[in-house]
C-alpha cells in the first residue's frame, strides 16, 4: 500500500504576479493602438486552465480571470459556441461536460467573478435542432444570443467576405467598453470569425476598432521543440496541430518565432481581410505580431517547467489510448503523442505511478481479489514524494480503495483500522443490489466518499481522513483501467492529475 518517499514532486516553475504585470500592460498597450477599441481573441481556456498549470507548474488556472477582473472596467465579454459541437454533443474531457454545458457553466463561473457575459454566438449556425434549443434555453433565461452563418466566401473570396453578403449578413453585436473579450469552451469555437464580423460592422459605422489575439500555447519565445511546446502539439494531437517557425516574423524581423500551424497558414487570408476591413495596411506582419502573449515572462525555472510538460505528454498518451479504444479517437492520434514521447525521449516507465499501479493489480490477482476476473489497481503520489496503492475486490473499486489508503496515510491512521464500518457497506451493498436492481455492489469513489462523510459522525478517524481529503488536491494518480463514470467524477472533484490504461474495467459491454 504505501511505497518509498522520494523528493518533493512540486517545483514552482512560474510567476504569476510577473506575468499579469506584463500581459496587462501588453494588452492596454495594444488597446491605445487601435484607438481604445479592441476585440481580443482568448484562445484557450479563460477558466480553470489546468492544462497550463500542469505544463507551468504554479501557474494559477484562474490568472486569466484575475487578469479580466483588473481589465474589468473597460472590457466585457462575448461568447461563441460552434453550433455543430452543439449538435453532436462534443465533450470536453477536463469536466467531463459536452461544450454547451461548459457554455452555461463559463457563464456562471464568470459570474461568479463578478463579470457578466454580454451575449452568446452561436458560430456556423444553419438550424441544427439543437443548437435552436440551445439558443431557446439561454434567451428564457435573459441572455442575449445571436446566430452567425457561415461566411460566404471564406477562405479564397475576400471581396465576398468583406462585403454585405460576408460579414455584414451577420447580427451585429453592440458592445460598449473598449475591451471586448471574444471567448469560448473550446477550439474552433468560431471566435476569430466573430472577431472579423465585428470588425466589419464597427468599421462601417466609422468606429477604427482593431483585433489582437490572447494565446498562452505554444509559448512563441521558447524554441520549437522546447517541451512545454511539445506539450502543446500533443493536447491537440486529436485536431491536428503542430508548431511551426512563424516564416512571416522571421522574414520580417530575422527573428524566430514559434506558431501553430492553422495560424500561419491563415495568416495571408486574415490580413488582407484585416487590410480591407480597415481600407489600409496594417501593422502586423505576422500571426506572432498579432498575438498579446506574454506566458514565457513568467517562467522563472525552465528546468521545472521542462520536467512537467514531458509528463504532460505521457498523460495525453493516456488519455488518447483510452479514447481510441473506446472508439473516441483515432490510431493516428495515439501514434503522433508517441512520437512526441519519443522527441522528449520519454515513455510511460517515466510515470512512476503506472508501474506502482501494476503491480498492486498483480497482487490483487494472486490475492485472488477482484470483480469477475478483473484486477484493478491504482496507485497515487503523495506531494512528499510517497506512493500508495490499492485494488480492486468485491467490496469497493480499486480507485476507492486507493483514495481510502491515501487519506489513511496522510491522517496517520493504521492500515488494521476500517474507515467504513460494516453495517454501512452492508446496507449500501442491499441498496445497490436489493433495491435498485443493481449487478454489483462493489462501491465506486463517488459512492464511498460518500460513506466515508456518513462515517465521519461516528469513527473519529472516518472524519480525519475526510479532512486529508483536500491534500490529494494536485497529486498525480494512475489506475489500470478506464474508471467508471462515478470513479472518474470522484477523481476529477478531488482534484488530481489521473491518467488510466486502455483497459476496461468490466468484461460486459454495457454497464449502468
Amino acid at each position: 500500500m504505501i511505497g518509498d518517499r522520494g523528493t518533493m514532486l512540486i517545483k514552482t516553475g512560474f510567476d504569476n504576479e510577473c506575468y499579469l504585470q506584463e500581459q496587462t500592460a501588453a494588452i492596454l498597450e495594444r488597446v491605445q493602438r487601435f484607438n481604445n477599441k479592441l476585440y481580443l481573441e482568448f484562445g484557450g481556456k479563460l477558466i480553470y486552465d489546468y492544462h497550463a498549470s500542469r505544463v507551468l507548474p504554479g501557474f494559477d488556472p484562474n490568472v486569466k480571470m484575475r487578469l479580466l477582473q483588473k481589465l474589468k472596467d473597460n472590457s466585457e465579454v462575448l461568447l461563441c459556441i460552434y453550433a455543430g459541437d452543439i449538435e453532436r454533443k462534443r465533450m470536453r474531457g477536463d469536466f467531463g461536460i459536452t461544450y454547451d454545458a461548459d457554455a452555461l457553466k463559463l457563464i456562471d463561473d464568470l459570474d461568479e467573478w463578478g463579470i457578466s457575459v454580454q451575449a452568446v454566438v452561436i458560430t456556423r449556425f444553419d438550424g441544427q435542432p439543437a443548437a435552436r434549443l440551445f439558443k431557446n434555453k439561454l434567451e428564457r433565461r435573459g441572455i442575449r444570443v445571436h446566430t452567425h452563418r457561415f461566411t460566404k466566401g471564406y477562405p479564397t473570396d475576400v471581396e465576398t467576405i468583406v462585403s454585405e453578403e460576408g460579414y455584414g449578413a451577420n447580427e451585429y453585436v453592440q458592445t460598449d467598453q473598449p475591451i471586448v473579450v471574444i471567448t469560448g469552451p473550446g477550439a474552433n469555437s468560431g471566435k476569430l470569425a466573430t472577431c472579423l464580423s465585428q470588425l466589419y460592422h464597427e468599421h462601417s459605422r466609422g468606429i477604427q476598432a482593431g483585433y489582437a489575439k490572447f494565446e498562452t500555447f505554444p509559448i512563441w519565445n521558447l524554441p520549437l521543440r522546447h517541451p512545454v511546446n511539445v506539450a502543446y502539439e500533443a493536447a491537440t494531437a486529436d485536431i491536428g496541430d503542430y508548431n511551426m517557425v512563424d516564416s512571416f516574423h522571421l522574414e520580417a524581423y530575422n527573428e524566430k518565432a514559434v506558431n501553430y500551424n492553422r495560424d500561419i497558414e491563415v495568416f495571408p487570408v486574415i490580413r488582407r481581410i484585416l487590410e480591407r476591413i480597415a481600407g489600409q495596411s496594417l501593422a502586423y506582419q505576422s500571426p506572432t505580431d498579432m498575438g498579446v502573449n506574454r506566458a514565457g515572462y513568467g517562467i522563472v525555472d525552465d528546468e521545472a517547467v521542462r520536467e512537467a510538460a514531458a509528463q504532460e505528454v505521457i498523460r495525453r498518451y493516456f488519455r488518447y489510448s483510452c479514447e481510441y479504444v473506446m472508439g473516441l479517437a483515432d490510431r493516428r492520434t495515439v501514434e503522433r503523442v508517441e512520437l512526441l514521447m519519443k522527441d522528449l525521449n520519454v515513455g510511460i516507465e517515466d510515470r512512476k505511478i503506472v508501474s506502482a499501479a501494476l503491480e498492486a493489480a498483480r497482487e490483487g490477482e494472486a490475492q485472488g481479489k477482484g470483480v469477475h476476473g478483473v484486477y484493478c489497481g491504482g496507485a497515487v503520489e503523495l506531494k512528499d514524494g510517497t506512493i500508495v496503492t490499492g485494488k480492486n475486490s468485491p467490496l469497493m473499486h480499486a480507485a476507492a480503495s486507493l483514495v481510502l489508503n491515501a487519506a489513511k496515510h496522510l491522517a496517520g491512521i493504521p492500515d488494521t483500522i476500517h474507515l467504513l464500518p460494516p453495517n454501512i457497506t452492508e446496507s449500501l451493498g442491499h441498496f445497490k443490489k436489493d433495491i435498485l436492481c443493481g449487478k454489483e455492489t462493489s462501491l465506486d469513489l463517488e459512492e464511498t466518499l460518500i460513506a466515508l462523510s456518513i462515517s465521519g459522525a461516528i469513527s473519529p478517524s472516518a472524519q480525519a481522513a475526510v479532512e486529508q481529503l483536500t491534500n490529494l488536491r494536485g497529486c498525480e494518480v494512475h489506475v489500470t483501467h478506464i474508471p467508471t463514470p462515478g470513479d472518474e467524477a470522484g477523481l476529477r472533484k478531488l482534484g488530481v492529475n489521473l491518467t488510466s490504461g486502455p483497459n476496461f474495467a468490466s468484461k460486459n459491454l454495457f454497464s449502468g
